[in-house]
């Protein structure tokens, strides 16, 4: 399914939702936060064959990174929400085991949630659970094992789950603790034909301060 069609199911989903609930008005329903990001990648890749040298399973390795993003929630109503995480294109290593760095790639990974949160009356917490869609857009940079040149497959979409919960900690500013699994499959060629594939499936950990209005 096109990521244009996965988009518009979720916009018509969340109508359907806040129509529903029409009655549950949210008066602050904009959230907008500034995150600092800990990405740690799976890096689950096959066994494969270059230049007559073997690799094992899982040798192709991404390295872990910080970075920071920004993400955008609306609230239909005060349960029902959806979230869009953004950031700049992230530059990551790449290393194969037993021959080291192979060169670099560049990512840019969206994410469009679908989320619930609890609200608990005058509880300051507020925690939320989410199921959404990841689409990154890759960009091999210089990439070559045992002397020959890789590509990497252009973009990849896949589904993303998570948790999180946001501490009011005066009107309108919230602390915001996030945790996200997302679904990133990539292909490694060498001369069009496939290598191996590699799941990088990372877990993303977040810290950051939001602002509702």
């Amino acid at each position: 399914m096109k990521l244009a069609s996965i988009f518009t199911l979720g916009i018509l989903g969340f109508s359907a939702v806040a129509l529903a609930d029409k009655n549950d008005t949210v008066q602050h329903p904009w959230l907008v936060r500034l995150r600092a990001l800990y990405m740690v990648p799976a890096n689950n890749s096959g066994a494969f064959t270059a230049q007559a040298t073997d690799f094992s399973a899982n040798a192709v390795n991404l390295t872990n990174k910080t970075f920071p993003e920004v993400d955008v929630t609306y609230f239909f109503t005060k349960n029902w929400a959806a979230e869009l995480v953004l950031t700049y294109p992230q530059q990551h290593e790449v290393s194969l085991t037993g021959v080291g760095k192979i060169g670099t790639l560049t990512h840019l990974p969206p994410t469009l949630s679908a989320q619930y949160h609890w609200d608990i009356g005058k509880c300051p917490v507020k925690p939320y659970v989410g199921v959404g869609v990841n689409f990154t857009m890759i960009n091999p940079t210089s990439l070559s094992a045992a002397g020959t040149p890789l590509s990497v497959t252009d973009n990849s979409l896949g589904l993303s789950y998570g948790a999180g919960l946001d501490y009011k900690i005066k009107e309108n500013w919230y602390l915001n603790l996030d945790f996200k699994h997302v679904y990133i499959h990539a292909n490694v060629k060498a001369g069009g034909a496939i290598l191996t594939n590699v799941d990088v499936n990372p877990n993303l950990f977040s810290v950051g301060i939001g602002y509702r209005f």
